[in-house]
């Protein structure tokens, strides 16, 4: 050897130290890329406070991993001046997380990639069986055929669940709308059945309305809130969370936000906490369907059959009667939570969203009646805009550790 360093082709030594710099920057870069607020690379630039060379490193690096596009014919928003910008887009045909979902009426598994699209959807079941190993080992069956169907690199999994999820042990402190018992180790299962499944990844539970907030913050109605509160109805019961600063409040141990179990109705039903008037019991779609007279059928989900009422027979009074009555619970729960939170919007999921769309200034007038910071100003209350927000949740769950580092989570070991 003569000592002489080895030649290197123009440019490689200062890429190489850009992508050095910009390492850190992975993780920012592609969790703007994925909330879709860089949508070219001029705006990378500036969102992370690079030099316009590291941001195309940068960008570079995570294309090579196979997570975003890099168009090659640069484009700029009209009226913008200066040089036009490359654009930055997901691969459609990258890598996806296994998202799994179980409520009271059923299950469902799907493919989600980048930017919460989902790429493919099981059929759900609708028969939930108490035992909980053997609901989860189908969903991950289903869910492993997906994957072997559409061929694509599983990053991990994430599970939905009606229920407060306890921390760190991962378990289901409180299913009550299923036969399942209380604190099942859903998370220990889960892990179990996906990594038997031989499917790749960490595997993640939470509670289902948890996982619809932080969809919605990243990529729905609650995008751009710094305090987001979201409260929902699904199937059964009425669920509640908090998003603050972009991370979900879950608090000391997961169980924060249990906002099912406020009384808005001292007289009201008998609560399956043990209390009575609870927003769990009057203002799901149980509730809104006994007050309107009807009695739920086989057919179709609760959740399904409350929603086309109200919007296929409003104008029938004893529907409306009943929608108002729901209306003004919802409203007394949200106002307390209001006086307690602060937030600056709230976002409403399941039967709620639909009981805005049909009298959205009546709840809006109940909130800020009943609600001191709704008095000087008002909240803004919005319906949740995504289709399946829990399951697109569960997917952000599997996608977080490669939002923190693609390298590390991307690279084989």
């Amino acid at each position: 050897m003569n000592g002489k360093p080895t030649p290197r082709a123009a440019g490689e030594g200062s890429t190489r130290t850009r992508l050095d710099r910009g390492r850190g920057a992975l993780g920012p870069a592609l969790e703007l890329v994925h909330t879709g607020r860089a949508p070219t690379r001029a705006v990378l630039t500036a969102e992370l406070g690079v030099t316009r060379a590291t941001a195309g490193a940068v960008a570079a690096e995570l294309e090579a991993l196979g997570l975003i596009r890099v168009d090659a014919r640069p484009g700029a928003a009209a009226g913008s001046q200066g040089r036009p910008s490359h654009r930055l887009r997901l691969a459609e045909d990258g890598p996806v997380a296994l998202a799994a979902q179980v409520h009271a009426d059923g299950f469902r598994a799907a493919l989600v990639g980048l930017g919460g699209r989902i790429v493919a959807t099981a059929p759900g079941c609708e028969i939930v069986d108490a035992d909980p190993a053997k609901v989860l080992g189908s969903v991950v069956d289903a869910g492993a055929q997906l994957l072997q169907e559409t061929g694509r690199h599983c990053v991990g999994a994430g599970l939905a669940v009606p229920s407060a999820v306890a921390e760190p042990e991962g378990t289901a402190l409180n299913p009550l709308h299923l036969a399942w018992p209380a604190g099942a180790p859903v998370r220990e299962i889960f892990a179990e059945r996906i990594h038997a499944a031989g499917i790749t990844g960490p595997a993640f539970a939470a509670n289902d309305v948890n996982l619809a907030a932080l969809a919605e913050h990243r990529h729905g109605a609650g995008r751009g809130a710094r305090d987001l509160l979201c409260v929902a109805t699904g199937h059964r019961g009425v669920g509640g969370a908090l998003v603050l600063d972009g991370r979900l409040h879950t608090g000391s141990s997961g169980l924060a936000l249990e906002v099912g179990h406020l009384t808005v109705n001292p007289e009201g039903r008998p609560c399956h906490c043990g209390s009575r008037g609870c927003l769990d019991v009057e203002a799901d779609p149980l509730a809104f369907l006994t007050a309107a007279g009807r009695d739920p059928g086989p057919e179709v989900s609760l959740l399904q059959e409350a929603n086309d009422l109200i919007r296929d027979q409003y104008a029938d009074p004893a529907v409306r009667t009943a929608a108002e009555a729901l209306i003004d619970r919802l409203g007394l729960g949200l106002a307390g939570l209001v006086n307690i939170l602060n937030p600056d919007r709230i976002i409403l999921g399941g039967l709620h969203r639909t009981l805005l769309d049909a009298d959205p200034e009546r709840l809006r007038a109940v909130v800020a009646d009943r609600s001191l910071w709704g008095q000087s100003g008002g909240v803004p209350i919005l319906a949740c805009t995504l289709d399946h927000n829990s399951l697109v949740g569960a997917a952000e769950l599997a996608w977080q550790p490669v939002l923190d580092d693609p390298l590390a989570a991307l690279t084989p070991q």
